[in-house]
């Protein structure tokens, strides 16, 4: 009698254990987040604090219908298999509800094929490839930042007001540069049929030869020059080019050069007078911009990276669009997010339901250099919803499901 009374007792306490370990898992909203930590962390520590300020505001607001979001966050080390491989763990092993995150284009895509795939939602952060929405689009994948193409326009369109006609292009030699240079020559030369394209140099991301890169740029004696280096290759080819002189009396177009992550390293170094995609966070006038800068500054004691509003900008989006879903089933969230309107620090944004693009824009201007720092001067926010292809023609670019 005694051991079944202990055998009973037992049991009776795993139950009372389990139903307590249900009734967590019931008040708690798994997100699975997955980025390259140890492969560009000057962008995605930022990243990290941006979507712990969001998370935080959704759970002090009373979480997503009294549920808690908790994100399990995994590093994919910079490499594609890596990043399918944690995907696969958060689904599984987890039980994340979706997925969120990644920086790098290729391992972008494969977390896209990942969630198509195993019919998983999955909302892109960072990837600015096109192929993410158009070419290689799936109704499973969001995308939050502008992408080349919105980038591309945007500077494209001041690239048309200069007077040079030849132009050479630097661009890391993988997706998102490669897709970077073929979006901007299209729009470019659209604008300016006069325009000659002289010299290309691919080097490989984050193993820049500065030196040999800048020589050969300089040999085909350009007028302007686009870049689309960032990260430790940017410094290395203004320093390169400064010395050189291959900016001196040259017009230069450069994405994302504009970003504190990627400016601030430069400091005196800093080529004046590049126009560029970024974030100047210390001169941006907007009551929505100056809540988000005032969180983040009390919280982290530290001031905002794009990185930072990216991450917050994603993590709010997702919440947004489980509040809206009223359900953590895949197809109501993709329901709910189709043509979902909300705010960011930049504004009011959407997610387009032809290609689950959001609006989210950025700001071009021009680089100097203030107190021995590089800056963004002259600059304008320019919205994501002008530099969008219409739907009509999205429908050209994106595979029939």
């Amino acid at each position: 009698m005694k051991m079944g009374f202990r055998l009973s007792a037992s049991l009776a306490f795993l139950a009372v254990m389990g139903a307590g370990t249900a009734a967590l898992a019931q008040n708690e909203i798994k997100i699975g987040e997955i980025n390259s930590y140890s492969g560009i962390p000057a962008f995605t520590e930022p990243y990290r604090k941006g979507w712990q300020l969001a998370v935080d505001e959704v759970n002090a607001a009373g979480g997503i219908g009294g549920k808690k979001i908790v994100v399990i966050s995994k590093d994919d080390a910079g490499k594609p298999a890596d990043a399918v491989t944690a995907a696969n763990e958060l689904v599984s092993r987890e039980g994340v509800a979706l997925l969120t995150g990644t920086f790098f284009s290729n391992i972008g895509l494969a977390v896209s094929d990942f969630a198509k795939q195993k019919k998983v939602f999955f909302m892109a952060a960072e990837p600015l490839t096109d192929a993410m929405t158009w070419s290689q689009g799936n109704r499973y994948t969001f995308r939050l930042r502008p992408s080349n193409y919105m980038q591309a326009a945007m500077l494209a369109e001041e690239a048309a007001k200069l007077p040079a006609k030849r132009w050479a292009t630097i661009a890391p030699n993988y997706e998102y540069g490669q897709s970077a240079v073929t979006v901007f020559k299209q729009l470019l030369s659209a604008k300016r049929p006069d325009i000659e394209w002289v010299a290309e140099q691919w080097p490989p991301q984050g193993k820049i030869d500065a030196g040999a890169v800048v020589q050969a740029i300089a040999a085909s004696k350009p007028e302007a020059i686009l870049n689309v280096t960032f990260g430790p290759d940017l410094v290395k080819l203004a320093r390169e080019g400064n010395t050189r002189g291959l900016f001196k009396d040259r017009a230069v177009v450069s994405f994302l050069t504009g970003e504190p992550e990627y400016l601030d390293p430069l400091k005196d170094e800093t080529p004046e007078g590049w126009t560029v995609t970024g974030y100047p966070w210390y001169a941006i006038k907007a009551p929505e911009h100056d809540a988000f800068l005032k969180a983040y500054q009390a919280k982290f004691n530290d001031y905002p990276r794009l990185g930072s509003i990216v991450g917050y900008a994603t993590m709010k989006s997702v919440a947004a669009i489980l509040a809206k879903a009223s359900s953590t089933d895949t197809d109501k969230m993709i329901e709910a997010a189709e043509g979902i309107e909300l705010d960011s620090p930049f504004g009011k944004i959407a997610f387009r339901k032809s290609d689950h693009q959001s609006t989210l824009g950025a700001f071009v201007g021009k680089t100097a250099v203030k107190d021995g720092k590089g800056v963004m001067v002259d600059f304008g926010y320019r919205s994501g919803a002008k530099y969008l292809p219409s739907d009509d023609e999205v429908k050209k670019l994106r595979p029939a499901e």
